[in-house]
């Protein structure tokens, strides 16, 4: 696991690009943090380092699913209003799990025990009015490359 506190929404941004070049082709990231988080602009930062028009990335919570095409496929889902298992897989999510593309989950943790288990887990908290803290756990390999890049910046 790996820290990063996000001082402004800027950093924000920053970790979105940065995770969009270490990502692989095909990878579930499962977001989770309160109302206000910052789930939403992870995902429209994430999503623009991949050559997605970042005004195009809104949240999904009425639609539950939008999906997005740049240099990477991207779903996005918002689990927030999904009322149980049957209402999950009938949005298709094994089939997205199966595809090359990035599978980003807001509320994720709600469904947790349906997630892949390589995934990329990250929690964000609220820590003032712009600034925000990371918790990321996923692959080794991932967590190396975030620290090796945060160096000074991460716990």
């Amino acid at each position: 696991m790996i820290v990063i506190e996000l001082p402004s929404e800027e950093a924000t941004d920053r970790l979105g690009a940065v995770l969009a070049e270490l990502l692989p082709p095909q990878a579930v990231i499962a977001l989770s943090g309160t109302l206000g988080a910052g789930k939403t602009r992870f995902v429209q930062a994430l999503a623009a380092a991949a050559g997605v028009p970042r005004e195009d990335v809104v949240s999904p919570t009425f639609v539950l699913c939008q999906q997005y095409e740049g240099r990477q496929r991207i779903y996005h889902l918002d689990a927030y209003r999904i009322r149980d298992d049957d209402e999950w897989f009938e949005l298709g999510v094994e089939e997205m799990f199966d595809t090359t593309a990035w599978v980003v989950i807001e509320w994720a943790e709600r469904f947790a025990e349906w997630l892949p288990p390589k995934r990329v887990e990250i929690e964000l908290s609220v820590t003032g009015p712009t600034s925000r803290r990371a918790e990321i756990r996923g692959p080794d390999e991932l967590i190396r490359a975030l620290r090796a890049t945060y160096e000074g910046d991460a716990t």
